[in-house]
């Protein structure tokens, strides 16, 4: 998919939440027709149908008695009960769709209404570990990080004991083990070809795959996390191996990177179509309008390949995040910005509370209608305009001398389709003036009408004066407006 936008479903949330709603038991193969076009809105590419595997009830079992995450899970949703503690869906059994799920059939049902309505499905796939019940540990032993006896009496928090071996539980090198998977071995090329026939089989149901904490298999990250417990590197890179594979049997899947600590390109040279951009996510969450503008300078091939988001499951709703006006001047960037796109079900009605991953059910919430008519609208205008089907370049914003708002500024516009367009955001908490030379030939002599694709408003302006000083603009805080510009003639 070219820039896709993609929405995430936490797919057992969800179908508590359609369940209640439409009563009866309901799984993928029997969701009624209505709760899929409420799902699939104008605009959207693709459905990421989180969560969609066999979960692990060893997993489960140690996720009951850590008391850090139960009293998350009470903080997220009062009251909950032990029966809606699904288990982690990053603790995979087996890549079967869950039976709760309605199993394969379900998630073929899921794929075809999906596709009804002109969407992709994407599914996970978690590559560096596996849950303490998979069968690979029985009858693979040799896929995982391997030590010894007198390690597990040292660390018990490192090393689990399976079937007479001992394991080191999965891990990244920054943090503790995570105490409910089992760590699989990046450098042996019997877990490259393993990865890839999981991946080919997982290709055959779905559109897409976004793989999780994906940074971890490079083999000069992989090698600082174990070190001396998995030996030198291979002379090749975990995913140009497997992903090289996978597209001798799926050429058009795609894939998706979980990224962090600046990965995003390697990454994108191992093979993915798309790697998360946590840093402008950091850089929005800050307010730094410098720090956003200085990272859209990047070239605009590298920004195509990134994933644009304000919230997913890993980080806190972006309602709870950001005050509401500074959220919809984000929104309107993320939604504008080459690349694609990525929003989390619930954050288009502005739900506040995260829920974490091992439960079934969400507190309930009263949806900002407010805000859901905005994300609906600016989803909608950015489709429908065509806008990023053109060439984009990142603007500058002039100011004075006596003036210094403009810094507070971004702009980029598009170039092609029906239309021209201009996006300006105020990154400030207030006010903000600026002139921006807008790029365009053909706008001298002229007279031209910025119409706002999200409020309707229009305005003339002389096509001499757009191209030098530039258009003037007075934001207020917060500010953002999504500009067709048209011309009226000479």
């Amino acid at each position: 998919m070219s820039e896709p936008v993609i929405y995430e479903v936490n797919t057992l949330v969800w179908l508590t939440d359609v369940q209640r709603r439409h009563g009866g038991r309901i799984d993928l193969r029997n969701v009624p027709k209505e709760a899929w076009d409420e799902l699939v809105v104008p605009g959207i590419d693709a459905v990421w149908l989180m969560g969609v595997w066999q979960r692990s009830p060893a997993g489960r079992g140690i996720a009951l008695t850590n008391r850090e995450l139960l009293d998350s899970f009470q903080d997220a949703v009062p009251g909950y009960s032990s029966e809606e503690i699904a288990g982690s869906p990053y603790c995979v059994r087996r890549y079967v769709a869950d039976d709760r799920l309605g199993g394969p059939p379900g998630l073929a049902a899921a794929r075809a209404e999906l596709d009804r309505r002109g969407a992709g499905l994407f599914l996970d796939y978690v590559p560096n570990h596996v849950a303490p019940d998979h069968f690979w540990l029985t009858e693979h032993p040799e896929y995982f990080v391997h030590d010894g006896i007198e390690d597990e009496e040292r660390d018990p928090a490192a090393y689990i004991s399976i079937g007479g071996n001992v394991f080191a539980r999965g891990r990244d090198p920054y943090f503790p083990p995570w105490p409910d998977v089992v760590q699989l071995n990046a450098f042996d090329s019997r877990v490259r070809t393993a990865t890839a026939e999981i991946l080919s089989g997982i290709g055959a149901q779905c559109d897409g795959v976004r793989c999780d904490m994906a940074m971890l298999m490079m083999n000069d990250v992989f090698a600082r996390t174990w070190g001396k417990h998995v030996g030198p590197a291979p002379a090749g890179e975990f995913w140009p191996e497997v992903i090289g594979q996978v597209r001798e049997r799926h050429p058009g899947m795609t894939f998706v990177a979980e990224a962090y600590w600046d990965l995003e390109w390697n990454l994108q040279e191992q093979g993915f179509d798309f790697c998360y951009d946590k840093r402008l996510y950091d850089r929005l969450v800050s307010g730094n309008p410098a720090a956003v503008r200085d990272h859209l300078r990047a070239d605009v091939d590298y920004q195509r390949r990134l994933v644009r988001f304000l919230e997913n499951h890993d980080e806190p709703r972006a309602a709870a995040t950001f005050g509401p006006e500074q959220e919809r001047a984000a929104a309107v960037a993320i939604a504008t910005l080459p690349g694609a796109t990525l929003w989390q079900e619930g954050e288009l009605e502005g739900r506040r509370s995260r829920v974490p991953v091992f439960l079934s059910r969400r507190a309930d919430e009263k949806p900002d209608g407010g805000l859901s008519d905005f994300h609906r609208r600016l989803m909608t205008a950015a489709h429908d305009s065509g806008m990023r089907d053109g060439e984009w370049q990142l603007l500058e914003c002039h100011g004075w001398p006596d003036n210094p708002t403009h810094l507070g500024m971004v702009s980029w516009c598009w170039t092609g389709g029906p239309a021209h367009h201009l996006v300006v955001v105020n990154l400030l908490d207030r006010p903000a003036q600026a002139r921006i030379p807008l790029p365009w030939t053909g706008l001298d002599g002229g007279s031209w009408r910025l119409r706002d694709v999200l409020s309707g408003a229009s305005y003339d302006r002389d096509g001499d004066e757009l191209r030098d000083p530039g258009l003037y603009v007075d934001m207020p805080a917060w500010g953002a407006d999504v500009f067709a510009v048209e011309s009226r003639g000479a």
